[in-house]
């Protein structure tokens, strides 16, 4: 079976695969685009499984000095190859997550790293607040995990909005 051109681009442009990626995918699906998504994410999952155990030994170390030099941080960012380390696409990045933490100072990257004590001591409070407010006992444990949601945007580093774009987290940048 041959695969059209005009596929194997709908095809990576939907996945941001390679396009021998993309091609081979198709060939094995008989051209049917979606089980050739399916099937990407399925390799995808696999390759990532495969990358589970590998350390990561390149990256950099990036000092962000806010003018006035009373504030600065130190951060470290690692990659699995030297190859991404170059990239000025990367370096840039590295800047940001910097520029990120000055401007937002967080507790932790992601939830599982913010302290229990800290989640524990939230919750009491925002529990508190929903009940001394009236609402019904059904309701406050909404209202807790919706605060709880605000709480973790502001304090962990991969929730929080990008400060150069809102729209997007700091996770999916």
């Amino acid at each position: 079976m041959t695969v059209r051109v005009s596929l194997v681009k709908e095809l990576r442009d939907r996945t941001g695969a390679g396009m021998m990626d993309c091609k081979n995918a198709l060939l094995k699906t008989n051209g049917n685009v979606d089980t050739a998504i399916e099937h990407l994410r399925k390799q995808g999952i696999a390759k990532a499984e495969r990358r589970v155990g590998k350390t990561t030994q390149e990256g950099l170390v990036e000092a962000y000095i806010h003018p006035g030099s009373k504030l600065g941080v130190l951060v470290e960012v690692n990659c699995e190859t030297d190859f991404v380390a170059r990239t000025e696409e990367f370096h840039k990045f590295v800047r940001d997550v910097a520029m990120q933490i000055a401007a937002t100072d967080p507790i932790a990257i992601s939830r599982d790293e913010v302290p229990e004590e800290i989640v524990e001591k939230e919750r009491t409070i925002y529990r508190s607040q929903a009940l001394s407010s009236g609402k019904p006992e059904k309701v406050v444990e909404k209202i807790v995990e919706g605060k709880m949601v605000k709480f973790y945007s502001e304090v962990c580093l991969k929730e929080q909005p990008f400060v150069k774009i809102p729209d997007v987290n700091v996770g999916n940048l």
